[in-house]
């Protein structure tokens, strides 16, 4: 019997107790008891988002969140910048394309990050660009996007930023308001610990402005239809009620811990992560890397493939390969939501063995003497 390891970025591993939590009896979702629950989940999005604003919750995908990003606040005719470095960025543009909205593509190689000054200059060449689509961790290639200084370029101008923070909502600082940021999409299956199944959209009051104007079709998708229910503590239609009871239960374990601390808790989980397979001769692939995931080019000689099979099948250790063009060039290892430091010295140890089984030179013990160096220098609050 092997037990078995998450470590892909999406979905993560769920904590007993919210598993728990989810297998009691389903409350009615018109009840008294749901709309107390409703109520606190409220509020405890709030502060994840760092936001005063409503955070309105689907039942969807984390995709269904980005689309309905798109149909909620633009209007056919109306030109946007999409920023695309990495299969989540393209998406935007997909999506923006399946609706007739015209965008203007910063098309910037995967590994890399994107440059600010692009979008600056893009914004004075053309005004009339309605909205700035971008992505913060880029979990496709480990790369974290400066969204601060991106929101500092927009927030000058009358076009609006949405955010797809799906992997880094709870695992780095991004405050909206302090921010400015319009519209931040988040996910159930990353930091929040919970299976797939919801997405959350902060919007600002800017962004309401756009809502207000939007003419792009939507019914189930409708900002403002969901926060009208929302504020009576009610969904506009069935909600994914077992994930909901589950969200009060793991927005409660980050604020027990403190979002600082969240903070802190994963950049030290990633920094060892990556302290470990930089012993073992592997050379990282994101130039800035996210601390939601560590992804890790296949060195010379070894099948991409290989690796991933081999950890799943001989190790009981999930991650993930590279997509599109990534694929079987680098692979990627998770440290988001419900992980500490043995997840890390599991996944290194499970590697190294992977690695030296696949007959790739490595000193059995050198990325886990590594990583264990950093978590010791670098010490739990």
């Amino acid at each position: 019997m092997k037990k078995p390891h998450l470590f892909a970025p999406g979905p993560t591993a769920v904590p007993p107790e919210v598993l728990l939590t989810m297998a009691h009896p389903i409350p009615h979702h018109r009840a008294p008891e749901f709309e107390a629950l409703l109520a606190e989940v409220r509020e405890g999005l709030k502060s994840l988002f760092q936001t005063t604003e409503e955070v309105l919750l689907f039942a969807a995908s984390g995709t269904g969140g980005m689309e309905a990003s798109v149909v909620n606040t633009l209007s056919p005719g109306e030109e946007v910048l999409v920023i695309q470095a990495g299969k989540f960025g393209e998406r935007w543009g997909e999506i923006c394309q399946a609706y007739g909205i015209s965008f203007t593509p910063i098309d910037i190689p995967y590994g890399k990050a994107v440059d600010p000054t692009l979008v600056a200059t893009a914004l004075e060449k053309d005004p009339k660009i309605a909205a700035v689509f971008c992505t913060h961790s880029e979990t496709s290639t480990g790369v974290l996007h400066d969204i601060h200084a991106i929101a500092q370029v927009v927030r000058k101008t009358s076009t609006f930023l949405v955010v797809d923070a799906i992997t880094s909502l709870g695992i780095v600082d991004l405050p909206m308001d302090a921010w400015g940021l319009d519209v931040v999409v988040g996910g159930s299956q990353k930091a929040l610990m919970l299976p797939p199944g919801l997405t959350m959209v902060g919007v600002s009051q800017k962004a309401w402005a756009a809502v207000e104007r939007s003419r792009l079709p939507k019914y189930y998708f409708d900002f403002a239809a969901e926060r009208k229910n929302l504020l009576e503590n009610q969904s506009h239609f069935t909600p994914a009620i077992s994930l909901v009871v589950g969200l009060r239960e793991t927005l409660g374990m980050i604020r027990n811990e403190g979002l600082q601390h969240v903070f802190r808790r994963h950049e030290r989980l990633a920094v060892a992560m990556r302290a470990g397979v930089t012993a073992l001769g592997l050379e990282l692939f994101a130039e800035r890397p996210s601390p939601a995931v560590t992804t890790v080019k296949v060195p010379q000689g070894v099948d991409g493939g290989a690796i991933v099979k081999t950890l799943r099948a001989k190790h009981g250790v999930t991650i993930a390969g590279g997509q599109g063009s990534m694929k079987g060039k680098i692979f990627r290892l998770a440290t988001m939501g419900y992980a500490d430091s043995s997840d890390v010295v599991v996944a290194l140890s499970a590697l190294e063995l992977t690695l030296s089984e696949l007959g790739y030179p490595i000193k059995v013990g050198e990325g886990i003497r590594a990583a264990q160096e950093v978590l010791h220098r670098v010490p739990e609050d």
